[in-house]
């Protein structure tokens, strides 16, 4: 079993078709089924089925899964300290980022820093913080930039501090809230976690959801075409929107806010590349 056939069973877990598997990998299927009859040979055991829609893993496939996904992501460590053996920079910069960072701040950083270090190539993963955060926790990438407060024991810098705004298409009275219709979307626990605080803190009864949506930028549309009012980060609020914009506090006068952190590992600093990119971070916000 080599990085060949790491590469196979990470296809067929993302695609969970041996056609469509074989055409991402650029092989044909019969050579696809016949490298899987080989891998099920050396193991002595069956590593996938095939049922009416694809295939899914057995318990023994499942577990070398498991190991090719990690052993994929030691080969990528190890090829980023090799590149980064001379002194210049450059290597893959593996980063993960919150998607909604990633939407709003991270084209213009990644802009800036590859004009600095055209050498660099960048290997990008988004998604809501929870799940980067449990990503970094397995090494898939070097540094991440998390929104909201997770526990990390190494390197850890806030990027910077947004308020939390109630977003309404007219100006409206907090005491009114419960009884006006309300459009909420999907978010992290962390900061889903920190608008239920902040309601029970200020009413006894629940809001007056009439929808729900994916995106922040959906509820903004929402609001923005007076169907309801909603609770948003500043990041997603633009300035020119024709909105009543209202920063929210805590009962004790404290603004409530959203932090944006970069997390990563001390020896990644050891990797030309990522050294860079911290440092280009820190200068960009000023740390």
């Amino acid at each position: 079993m080599d990085d060949k056939d790491w590469t196979i069973l990470k296809t067929l877990s993302e695609e969970k078709n041996i056609t469509k598997a074989a055409e991402r990998l650029y092989i044909s299927q019969p050579a696809l089924s016949y490298r899987l009859k080989n891998l099920e040979k050396e193991f002595g055991a069956k590593i996938v089925l095939r049922n009416t829609t694809g295939i899914v893993f057995t318990p023994q496939g499942e577990h070398l899964l498991k190991y090719a996904l990690e052993m994929l992501t030691q080969l990528a460590i190890a090829k980023e300290r090799v590149q980064n053996m001379k002194n210049k920079v450059q290597g893959t910069l593996r980063i993960g980022t919150s998607a909604i960072f990633a939407h709003y701040e991270l084209p213009g950083i990644l802009k800036g820093f590859l004009d600095r270090y055209p050498d660099v190539d960048i290997s990008l993963k988004t998604g809501l913080s929870s799940r980067i955060n449990k990503m970094l926790q397995k090494e898939e990438f070097a540094v991440a930039i998390l929104r909201g407060d997770y526990f990390w024991p190494e390197e850890k810098h806030i990027l910077q501090e947004e308020h939390i705004c109630l977003a309404s298409p007219n100006v409206i009275d907090l005491q009114d809230l419960p009884n006006l219709p309300r459009i909420n979307y999907g978010t992290d626990s962390s900061l889903r976690v920190m608008l239920e605080d902040w309601w029970r803190e200020n009413f006894s009864f629940p809001s007056t959801i009439t929808m729900e949506v994916d995106s922040m930028d959906t509820c903004r549309q929402m609001v923005l075409h007076g169907l309801g009012w909603a609770i948003l980060p500043l990041i997603g609020l633009k300035s020119h929107d024709s909105l009543y914009i209202r920063n929210l506090y805590w009962r004790d006068g404290t603004p409530v806010l959203r932090r944006t952190w970069m997390l990563y590992r001390n020896s990644s600093l050891e990797l030309s590349a990522v050294h860079a990119f911290t440092d280009y971070l820190k200068e960009y916000y000023r740390i």
